[in-house]
């Protein structure tokens, strides 16, 4: 797991919270790259609880998933002598994509590296957006390994998938939209990996409407919180 090793040599802005001003931030910075998702309403399922459940389909989102947001943001907030030396990342495919378009936006280089066994798919995508793909390992964790150390090797900023702050905060701009199409929510049940999604959810929402509960869910096949 990323640590932030490296963080203040580099001069990266690394601030010890999470707040609701700064996820606001994030969201006004995005606009126009990251798109707002719709909540649609889950009728079998709503039908199965007794009480309306919502989806938000965060798979309408630029990538096809969530990832964007956060990555984003971590690379809007690096110093611009930081970003030009380039970004690396070890990801399994939905962060690469991510960063690969995030990078391209503000056209700096990305090399992603991904376990040979990965997302034929997700690969193509991160190609297609500019980033150069490397193959390394079967998992997930060499991956990154691969890439941290070609952070050290190169200059180029490694950007985790979720333990830092302003890829937490990208990822609660989810939450301010939930509030802002469902003023009336009473529960929000979010999917946890590495938890950046849940804890920036969690810091706008709480923030906002405090009584709101939150639950996060893993699989018991993948537990990794």
């Amino acid at each position: 797991m990323w640590t932030g090793e490296g963080v203040a040599e580099r001069g990266l802005p690394m601030d010890d919270t999470v707040t609701c001003e700064r996820i606001e931030e994030a969201r006004q910075a995005a606009r126009g790259l990251v798109v707002p998702t719709p909540l649609f309403p889950a009728r079998l399922l709503s039908e199965l609880t007794g009480v309306p459940v919502w989806l938000k389909v965060e798979s309408f989102q630029r990538t096809g998933s969530f990832k964007i947001r956060g990555a984003y943001e971590f690379l809007r907030r690096l110093p611009p002598e930081v970003r030009a030396r380039g970004v690396v990342t070890g990801s399994a495919g939905n962060h690469a994509q991510g960063l690969a378009l995030a990078a391209k936006t503000f056209g700096v280089p990305a090399t992603i590296f991904m376990p040979v066994f990965g997302s034929i798919a997700k690969m193509q995508a991160a190609k297609m957006y500019g980033a150069t793909v490397r193959l390394q390992g079967e998992g997930f964790a060499e991956a990154v390994e691969a890439a941290q150390q070609f952070a050290r090797e190169t200059g180029a900023t490694y950007v985790p998938a979720y333990d830092h702050d302003d890829i937490i905060c990208g990822q609660g701009t989810c939450g301010l939209e939930i509030l802002d199409d469902l003023p009336e929510v009473e529960q929000i049940i979010v999917p946890v990996g590495g938890g950046g999604l849940f804890a920036g959810i969690a810091a706008a929402v709480k923030a906002r409407k405090p009584s709101v509960s939150l639950i996060g869910v893993q699989s018991e096949a993948a537990d990794t919180a």
